[in-house]
């Protein structure tokens, strides 16, 4: 939930945390690819053989457990001497607090008396390291928990983090981690899985909560038990929360009611159409991605950001409202706040203080009002325009400062939401000696963060971007009935189409952007990014000249889709050994992340941009060279992909060396990006307030394919077939009246 969230692998690895998933962190989280160490384990000791092992982590070689991730929880099953385990992890959509229902039957013919423990190696804070010392646990008999809490964490020195079981007898527990864990021990080999703990807590000790429970089994009997792990933000919460969770029926209840959440937020908009792996993606997986990981949690594997990125956030909250609008109004609002006087904003902040980097990107504080355009477009709510946010403050960066990070002060000043817009755009109206928007410190680039370290330098791609911002700004505003304000933003946009046009254009495609002293990247006279994708797709998204942009399109798919490796590059050739001096992505090897590799995110701008161009069938093509499920069709391909088939990944490599290896799963833009270009570019599914319309560019083989939304209990069941020649022609939209009955319907398209 957006409160409390885990992470978990097949291994069994990954963390909990609360309120902020890297500044407080709940247990340990680790990215070790190679051994991928759990800091939350399950153990069950049968009193019989005297053995251990572990349903949730494999604790041997030789154990074998199958292992199902779905929406809103995952499920461990393994069977060890005729003891079958299963066990169903979820988060409570609404409580702070990860439920482990663990299962056991015993298919033996003799009674089996189980051990069963449940060990966690806390963190409260952003690393262990910094934090053990400052750990202190108590068992509280009253609610039946063990308790860990650290007065010295800056954000979150009142909360208690909680270890409790129902369904078994308690027989024992400990704050120690050497207790549990043995003095030559591992968490693979815990010494107190065997035995009762020492039931000792307090301060001083190697923190972790560890408690123990008991169960016998009669053959052929199945029980169930429960773990609960959580946390509150004051102490006072916690008698409540576990009294909802006394009972075993409530229990049971409350552990299915995440399975339960994610189906009513996926059954919002579900579509069927010819291609399955386009269906798997759009259906359940990409908003999955983008709500769990990108919005509420901000954690994975590869990294655990926990924080904000201001236009990060906002370009995820661009699907959801589809499916939970609410959301994206409020992460609208929540950016809004992060906004200083002058029109930036941060780069990024930690929740809950604010704690982030001022900087000089030009880009990020323009997706404010892009985002802002999407979301009127889609619901109509105009009243979030009047809504009144204060703004932040702090000294203005120096000439020579290109960030800081600090904790800026909220001020007294507060304007609307459209206010708050149109300081973000006057604040992009800086312009160097071609005409185009300075780069700062980077663009959407990150990588590219020396191209206007000396305030000089341009970038192309922002130059498109205002374009499309203040094209629809300029509209909005006439709507409100300011003209003027409507033809200041339309005559920026065709002075920058001007602009673009006359230095951008480099004989066959257009540059990516010029460095402070005037040398152009993204060119024909650039030994290496000759060519680079983003300028072309945003050329055709942004309505350049028709000809050049088909044309500069058309040279980034002969020079940027590799069809062999299923890759469609950010640009090429990567950098190793150019003089010029681009950014920290000259740092990374070549084909790898944004040098010259695969990032998805700028990917899906070109299956985007295939689209706008109408042709279907590239559309398609493309959409389904990124999707995950094609990358793993094969036990060939998935042993080189080596990422799930089911995440969206940041980037894939095409260095020769690890040419079609995903990396940075999960954590990425792109999983947003995709779904938007699924529904709005390739099915057409077009939503403006309760209107709807259908203008699908899809292959020529398709002649149907189906979608349903709902809002509220009102469902649309929608047939779209495409028009047959010489044939009356269907309508190709309908309006979205609430009535709470479900309506069929066909619409045709062309």
């Amino acid at each position: 939930n957006p409160q409390f969230g885990c992470l978990l692998t097949e291994s069994g690895g990954g963390h909990s945390w609360f309120g902020n998933s890297r500044e407080n962190k709940l247990t340990v989280w680790c990215n070790d690819p190679t051994s991928d160490p759990a800091s939350e384990i399950v153990y069950i000791h049968d009193s019989t053989s005297n053995e251990v092992w572990s349903p949730t982590v494999p604790l041997a070689d030789d154990d074998e457990r199958t292992v199902i991730h779905g929406q809103g929880y995952s499920t461990f099953a393994m069977t060890r001497h005729a003891v079958e385990s299963y066990v169903h992890i979820s988060v409570h959509p609404e409580w702070p607090v990860k439920i482990a229902r663990v299962t056991l039957r015993n298919s033996s013919r003799a009674p089996r008396l189980l051990r069963l423990s449940y060990y966690a190696e806390t963190v409260l804070g952003a690393a262990r390291e910094n934090t053990v010392l400052h750990q202190v646990s108590r068992h509280d008999p009253d609610t039946g928990t063990l308790q860990m809490s650290n007065g010295y964490h800056p954000d979150f020195g009142a909360q208690v983090v909680f270890l409790g079981m129902r369904g078994a007898e308690q027989v024992s527990w400990s704050g120690d981690q050497r207790n549990f864990i043995g003095r030559d021990g591992t968490a693979l080999r815990p010494a107190g899985a065997r035995a009762e703990l020492n039931r000792i807590t307090g301060a001083g000790l190697d923190p972790c909560l560890a408690i123990q429970g008991v169960v016998k089994l009669q053959p052929g009997e199945t029980r169930e038990l429960f773990f609960l792990f959580g946390a509150v933000a004051d102490p006072s919460d916690l008698p409540a929360l576990t009294g909802k969770l006394g009972a075993l029926p409530a229990v049971q209840a409350a552990s299915n009611a995440s399975q339960a959440h994610w189906d009513e937020i996926l059954d919002s908009l579900t579509v069927q159409t010819p291609d399955h792996g386009l269906d798997l993606m759009v259906n359940r997986w990409l908003p999955y991605q983008v709500l769990s990981c990108r919005v509420w949690g901000r954690s994975a594997f590869y990294q655990s950001g926990g924080a904000y990125g201001f236009r990060d956030q906002l370009q995820d909250v661009m699907a959801t409202v589809y499916l939970r609008p609410d959301v994206t109004r409020a992460q609208i609002l929540r950016a809004a706040a992060r906004q200083y006087r002058e029109g930036d904003v941060q780069h990024w902040w930690h929740p809950p203080a604010g704690r982030g980097t001022r900087t000089r990107f030009s880009d990020d504080f323009l997706f404010l009002p892009f985002v802002v355009l999407h979301y009127l477009k889609i619901t109509g709510d105009r009243g979030i325009l009047d809504e009144c946010i204060p703004f932040i403050e702090s000294p203005p960066l120096a000439p020579n400062e290109q960030e800081r990070y600090e904790l800026p002060s909220v001020s007294a000043e507060t304007g609307t939401l459209l206010e708050h817009c149109r300081r973000a755009l006057r604040h992009g109206m800086q312009y160097g000696a071609h005409g185009l928007p300075l780069m700062g410190c980077g663009d959407w680039n990150d990588g590219m963060n020396q191209v206007g370290e000396e305030g000089k330098g341009e970038s192309v791609w922002v130059g498109w971007f205002q374009i499309v911002i203040f094209g629809g700004f300029s509209r909005l505003m006439k709507e409100l009935g300011d003209d003027s304000a409507a033809e200041t933003f339309a005559e920026a946009a065709s002075r920058l189409l001007e602009a673009l046009e006359q230095h951008a254009w480099d004989g066959g495609w257009y540059r990516r952007a010029f460095l402070d002293d005037g040398t152009p990247i993204g060119s024909q006279e650039n030994g290496e990014c000759q060519i680079d994708s983003l300028a072309q797709s945003w050329a055709v998204i942004a309505g350049a000249d028709e000809s050049r942009s088909r044309q500069a399109f058309r040279a980034a798919l002969d020079r940027l889709v590799l069809d062999d490796h299923a890759m469609v590059l950010l640009f090429t050739p990567p950098f190793n050994q150019s003089a010029l001096k681009v950014g920290y992505i000259q740092g990374y090897l070549p084909g790898v992340r944004e040098n010259g590799g695969q990032y998805s995110h700028a990917a899906m701008w070109m299956v985007q941009a295939a689209a706008l161009l109408g042709d279907g069938e590239l559309a398609l093509r493309l959409f389904d060279m990124l999707n995950p499920v094609h990358h793993s069709s094969s036990r060939q391909s998935a042993g080189r992909y080596q990422t799930e088939p089911y995440a969206v990944v940041a980037d894939i490599y095409s260095n020769p060396q690890h040419c079609g290896r995903g990396g940075w799963s999960w954590y990425t833009g792109a999983a947003s990006w995709m779904y938007r270009v699924a529904v709005e570019n390739i099915l057409g599914i077009q939503i403006a307030g309760d209107q709807l319309t259908v203008s699908p560019c899809v292959p020529e083989t398709w002649t149907e394919f189906q979608f349903m939304i709902r809002r509220g209990q009102t469902r649309w069941k929608i047939h779209v077939i495409r028009n047959r020649p010489n044939e009356t022609r269907r309508p190709s939209g309908i309006q979205l009246t609430e009535t709470g009955e479900t309506h069929e319907l066909k619409l045709g398209f062309d």
